[in-house]
């Protein structure tokens, strides 16, 4: 009998295990069940996926600075919102309309046009397809001939940028005995002669006796062009050389390298290049082109219409000052802030 309850009381206490670990997995089930379900809720809508296509210009994906920052603003827009995009390069100017089209016919949610020598092109396409969104860098979209209400133009105060670097240029040619700096430009657009206006007002400002001098390659791949203007313009005496001419601009700052003087990137923060590099004036193309897919993405996009970037929204300025203008960052601090109150009005226009 005690052997036959004993094994009784041992299957009871077996079945009582069971049951209470049985319990135990069911209260785990909805505790993990409730907290996926929370998770769930709490997790940030998922972003619409939307594909995107760019367009360089002629420059292409290897100038180091336009297309290049336009490229990167499209890899931020992959990797931070999950879009998917696509890059055609243009060869020449007949490339831009077949590149533009192509892209719409693919039924990209935006299509994004690089630089001032695509307006006519872009304003062709857009025509043709009212349905696709378009945004283009450097082009006033209120100024298109169709007047399309399906393109945003993408617009820099670049005489903002070029006022700072022309400040720090004079700053430094004072203290080091030099009397001229100069430009070189690619093709004369607005785009760069907005550059080439701000650049010699900054230091004009900052100098009145400091001489400038500028001139066009008419090119902005052919970097042997560029380098024989700087070649020219140092033997007239410059000491300091920005270039405003993508591709063909490094050629420009190879010059300088080359005569041991001072060097200005354009666009992108081109210190990389070395020491000689003063600094750079820069836009923020990248930021323009992820910000654009943000609107797209998040049905805020507004065609017909410009989104303008400067140095108060931080769109515009100056990149990594070097060691040989870092004793100016007091004066180039001061100049950034009246820029963004809007204290100083800066030419557009050369003179």
């Amino acid at each position: 009998m005690r052997a036959r309850s004993t094994r009784r009381a041992i299957a009871a206490i077996g079945v009582a295990g069971l049951l209470v670990a049985a319990a135990g997995c069911g209260s785990n089930n909805n505790s993990s069940s409730s907290s996926s379900t929370a998770g769930t809720s709490a997790a940030a809508p998922a972003k619409k996926a939307i594909k995107v296509g760019l367009v360089t210009d002629i420059g292409g994906l290897n100038d180091r600075s336009f297309n290049t920052l336009a490229n990167q603003g499209l890899e931020q827009a992959k990797s931070q919102l999950g879009v998917t995009g696509r890059v055609l390069t243009s060869k020449s100017n007949a490339d831009y309309v077949p590149n533009l089209s192509t892209l719409a016919q693919q039924k990209y949610d935006l299509v994004i046009g690089v630089g001032f020598l695509m307006a006519d092109a872009m304003d062709t396409v857009a025509k043709k397809f009212p349905n696709t969104k378009f945004a283009i860098i450097d082009v006033d979209a209120t100024g298109l001939k169709g007047k399309p209400t399906n393109v945003e133009g993408l617009l820099f105060k670049e005489q903002e940028s070029g006022y700072l670097a022309g400040t720090l240029a004079a700053l430094y040619a004072k203290d080091n005995n030099i009397t001229t700096i100069s430009s070189v430009g690619g093709q004369k657009i607005p785009p760069v002669d907005h550059y080439i206006a701000g650049y010699e007002a900054g230091a004009k400002a900052a100098n009145p006796s400091i001489k400038t001098l500028h001139a066009y390659s008419q090119d902005f791949v052919d970097q042997a062009k560029c380098k024989e203007i700087a070649l020219s313009q140092i033997a007239r005496g410059s000491g300091v050389v920005f270039q405003v001419a993508g591709q063909c601009g490094l050629g420009a700052l190879d010059a300088a390298k080359q005569k041991s003087k001072q060097g200005i990137g354009v666009d992108a923060d081109q210190s990389y290049l070395g020491p000689y590099i003063l600094t750079s004036a820069i836009k923020k193309v990248d930021t323009s082109v992820l910000d654009t897919v943000k609107q797209v993405q998040d049905d805020k996009y507004t065609g017909g219409a410009n989104t303008t970037f400067d140095v108060k929204n931080k769109g515009a300025g100056i990149g990594k000052v070097s060691a040989a203008g870092a004793k100016y960052q007091p004066q180039l601090d001061d100049v950034t802030a009246k820029l963004a109150a809007g204290s100083i009005t800066v030419p557009d226009t050369v003179k």
